[in-house]
């Protein structure tokens, strides 16, 4: 059996705890060491990792960390039964909405965190 996780760089730990529980519904489910801590949404498991702006993600990479806007071909999507409400919390706490767009399958929201990692939302 596979199982899948998914690992967030982020500049500020605690603050990054606070949006993905506060904004997103994640259950905190246990801190890894000072600086990672674990949450879980249904059946993935998210590791928040504290990592400085400016280091390297492998050793022989040239690339830095940014935590400015990026964005990535693999990104979360967050499915939720109230599109434009999880869109409010995620500002309120210091995410963005980027715009989104909606039809007969439903709505989606394009946002991201506080440390410019890009995600959906998508009512279910």
């Amino acid at each position: 059996m596979i199982k899948i996780s998914v690992s967030i760089d982020v500049s500020d730990l605690k603050k990054a705890e606070i949006f993905y529980v506060r904004a997103l519904g994640c259950k905190k489910v246990r801190d890894q060491g000072s600086n990672m801590v674990v949450l879980s949404v249904e059946n993935c498991d998210i590791y928040l990792q504290e990592k400085e702006a400016g280091t390297k993600p492998l050793v022989s990479s040239t690339v830095v960390r940014d935590y400015k806007r990026h964005w990535t071909p693999i990104h979360l999507d967050f499915l939720c039964e109230n599109v434009d409400e999880l869109v409010l919390k995620i500002v309120k706490l210091g995410g963005s909405h980027e715009g989104g767009e909606s039809g007969d399958w439903g709505s989606i929201a394009h946002c991201a965190d506080p440390f410019g990692n890009g995600f959906c939302i998508i009512n279910e």
